[in-house]
């Protein structure tokens, strides 16, 4: 639940080399705002907490593929299974299945083209084909679920399509921060390596409205906050995660690096990834997908290993929009043990049912002013205007975000030991972050191979109860602020940033946030447009972000994995 560029992208020195990766005609030339840019929009910050956080290159990579998961140990129980589906089956499929959104799929399926187990087993396919020990290897699947196929089968006995959630029988991959039967959840540590659990809440959602759980997505270990020297997309249990449209190029984002890869990819219908401050956002925005962080406690917490119980959500990524919406309709619900859970009444449907009527006539949009120079964020916001939207010019609020990372440490103090206590296997012994950082000292090589700094950091901060609770006052006070006010002054609907250059202030304010492919640099790097709204304004949020996807048609698959 970290942000790709290192928590916040405040501190990442961010460049880009010799893209070989998507070919797109007629690059427009561009002005873009670096990372190291983006600390000037945002004052008044207190350098001195992110300190421990890495400005390492990320293609300094030390390890690629991982040394303690072997691809053969991934697939040696579903490859029996897939015996009967050939390389012809996989051509047939793959004109009616790839860049195809959940709607068609479904529309597909109901006409008999193929059924769900197909479905399944055109996606198994696939990672087993490009993700890993190979010269397109991405690393983005770190579990495959084994009964996923015999699960597709029973679905496949559904006869009234008119009755069933959109969702039903799509094959979703889930960060693997998340519990789930039939597979282990690891937070990519070895530490976790046995920890079977039940199922998380939010996937009793998803299999309640019939869903396959088909594995696990990497992420950055422990979601990012574990080490600091590392790049974003690495754990010891899944190796390196690769951006499709640049291996060893681009940064892949973090942490839920695994789901934005994935879900670019082709490898599942959509992915679920986990936030804390700009961890969905970040990923989504560097694969070219979709990526929504919802209001905190729209979505339950419960039985994903957490960093900051006050700031921690989980939240879709998929290729477009809709699929957003109707996967986000799948997961909310109160969650009665979430201390943070919201009782929405919304009906299913609620999200996804009416979106295409959605219009931005009239809708009035701050536009940060040092956002400006960026030509694809600028290009973004001529399509705004050109389906009626108001683009307002703002001068952004002189506010900082005081002892962040206090904040992360004193939550993750607490809120790890509650997880182990609660969620996690009952055999594991290891309950505190000290506990995690001397198991980690016996094998250090196969553990810990960038080192645990940000472990450390947690273990050596003694800030206590009285403390964080003046941090989080202050923290949430300027996140709301630093929205509220402009929006306020300019009578704004929506905020508008880039990727997840704003991703700590709206975490703070716990408001959502959501990302959507406005188009790729010279150098094919791909780039996000980002809705920020108020609390609550998640279905206004897909409204706008759908408009905009619709008439940009921005996203374009990554060329080697098609």
């Amino acid at each position: 639940m970290r942000n790709t560029f290192f928590l916040f992208i405040l501190i990442f020195v961010f460049s880009c080399k010799d893209s070989k990766s998507l070919d797109i005609s007629k690059p427009a030339e561009e002005t873009e705002i670096a990372e190291t840019e983006v600390d000037s929009l945002i004052t008044n910050e207190s350098t001195s907490d992110l300190s421990a956080i890495s400005t390492k290159d990320f293609r300094d990579f030390k390890v690629l593929d991982s040394e303690n998961l072997a691809k053969a140990e991934i697939w040696s129980l579903i490859s029996p299974q897939m015996s009967g589906f050939k390389e012809a089956d996989y051509n047939r499929l793959k004109p009616l299945v790839l860049e195809q959104d959940i709607t068609t799929l479904q529309k597909h399926i109901a006409e008999g083209k193929f059924n769900y187990q197909e479905l399944t087993k055109f996606y198994l396919y696939r990672i087993r084909e490009f993700d890993r020990e190979n010269r397109l290897s991405l690393n983005s699947v770190i579990a495959i679920n084994p009964n996923v196929i015999k699960q597709a089968y029973k679905l496949d006995e559904v006869d009234d399509y008119d009755e069933i959630h959109p969702i039903h029988g799509m094959p979703i991959l889930l960060k693997d921060n998340v519990n789930a039967s039939d597979m282990v959840t690891t937070a990519g540590a070895l530490a976790l390596k046995d920890n079977f659990v039940e199922d998380a809440f939010i996937v009793s959602q998803l299999k309640s409205k019939g869903a396959l759980i088909l594995g696990k997505a990497n992420l950055s270990e422990w979601a990012y906050f574990f080490c600091g020297d590392c790049p974003s997309g690495y754990s010891a249990i899944g190796g390196q995660t690769l951006n499709p449209y640049g291996r060893r190029i681009f940064d892949t984002g973090g942490s839920s690096s695994g789901s934005g890869v994935s879900v670019s990819a082709n490898f599942c219908a959509a992915a679920i990834g986990s936030e804390t401050a700009g961890s969905i956002l970040s990923p989504a925005s560097q694969n070219s997908t979709v990526g929504f962080k919802p209001t905190v406690g729209l979505v339950s917490r419960s039985g994903i290993v957490p960093i900051s119980s006050t700031l921690d959500t989980a939240g879709p990524i998929t290729k477009n929009v809709m699929d957003n919406a109707i996967l986000l309709d799948a997961i909310f619900g109160e969650d009665t043990s979430d201390a943070k859970t919201i009782y929405a009444i919304w009906e299913p449907g609620f999200y996804y049912e009416k979106i295409k009527d959605a219009s931005l006539k009239g809708k009035r949009f701050g536009a940060p002013k040092r956002l400006l120079q960026d030509t694809l964020y600028a290009n973004a916001l001529k399509v705004l205007k050109q389906q009626g939207a108001v683009i307002v010019e703002i001068d952004e609020e002189k506010l900082g975000l005081p002892n962040f990372l206090r904040l992360l440490n004193l939550d993750m103090k607490k809120d790890l030991p509650a997880y182990m206590e609660g969620y996690a296997n009952k055999d594991i012994m290891l309950r505190t972050v000290s506990d995690v950082m001397n198991f980690n000292l016996k094998d250090s090589l196969k553990t810990m191979p960038y080192g645990q700094n940000l472990f450390k950091g947690i273990a050596d901060d003694n800030g206590d109860d009285n403390y964080l609770e003046r941090i989080k006052d202050t923290l949430k006070t300027n996140g709301k602020q630093y929205f509220d006010i402009p929006m306020k002054a300019n009578n704004l609907d929506g905020f508008l940033s880039i990727n997840n250059y704003h991703a700590a202030f709206a975490a703070v304010a716990e408001y959502p946030a959501l990302t959507v492919p406005m188009g790729y640099t010279s150098k094919g790097e791909p780039k996000g447009l980002t809705f920020i709204g108020k609390r609550l304004q998640e279905k206004q949020l897909l409204e706008w972000a759908y408009v905009y996807e619709q008439a940009s048609k921005a996203r374009v698959a990554p060329k080697d994995y098609n």
